[in-house]
């Protein structure tokens, strides 16, 4: 690259920042600065603001990829050079992540019902619902690091809707067994571009060095 590109990963419900890692490394090595926040901070509102915090910390707009629910936060923020969905919802005005995927959501048989409110999701099904084509060991790793969800984050309504203003790129999972792939047809007609992979629903563990790769090419 002749000039550094600034890159925000946005992880989903369930994840935390850590499931990033390979991608993040992945970027790294091909001279990218990476920031990946935290999110589970009480609401899509919450989870926005925070992420805009830290794209608003960088003097360049960044690049800001988010995966599954994290489309729906990176729909809300300003100051975006462009916008990545990783097999993500791309809510329009009014909608939330909840709404698009509906009732008979795909990952829904996987999600566990918690006596506190939260939900998670049972291990057992981790690899089938999010991580088929990763290795064995991968998967392992990444279902051990999942954690409880709190409800109403995917209920959010983004406040603004910034891929009506800002370049984006769909790429669609095409194996994807979380969030169905018609769908993310759909959802992908809404952005600037599109691409596939042939994935399950997370390709930032199963081909980083590919999904780092078109990133930096945006």
């Amino acid at each position: 690259m002749n000039q550094q590109t600034d890159v925000v990963l946005v992880h989903g419900l369930w994840h935390q920042p850590a499931h990033f890692d390979p991608l993040a490394a992945n970027l790294r090595r091909l001279g990218a600065s990476v920031h990946v926040p935290r999110l589970h901070r009480g609401s899509l509102g919450a989870d926005t603001a925070v992420v805009q915090e830290t794209v608003d910390g960088y003097l360049v707009p960044p690049v800001v990829l988010g995966h599954s629910y994290g489309g729906s936060v990176i729909t809300g923020l300003e100051r975006v050079r462009h916008l990545v969905y990783v097999a993500a919802f791309v809510p329009a005005a009014g909608e939330s992540g909840a709404m698009l995927g509906g009732p008979s959501a795909l990952v829904n048989d996987a999600v566990r019902h918690n006596d506190d409110g939260s939900t998670s999701i049972e291990p057992e099904w981790a690899h089938e619902v999010l991580y088929a084509d990763c290795s064995a060991t991968d998967s392992a790793w990444a279902t051990s690091l999942l954690v409880p969800q709190r409800p109403g984050h995917g209920r959010g309504v983004p406040g603004r809707i910034a891929w009506q203003t800002t370049d984006s790129t769909y790429v669609r999972c095409e194996q994807d067994r979380a969030l169905s792939p018609v769908l993310q047809e759909r959802m992908a007609a809404r952005c600037t571009k599109a691409v596939s992979v042939n994935s399950s629903h997370s390709p930032f563990i199963s081909q980083p060095k590919w999904l780092a790769k078109h990133i930096l090419e945006i």
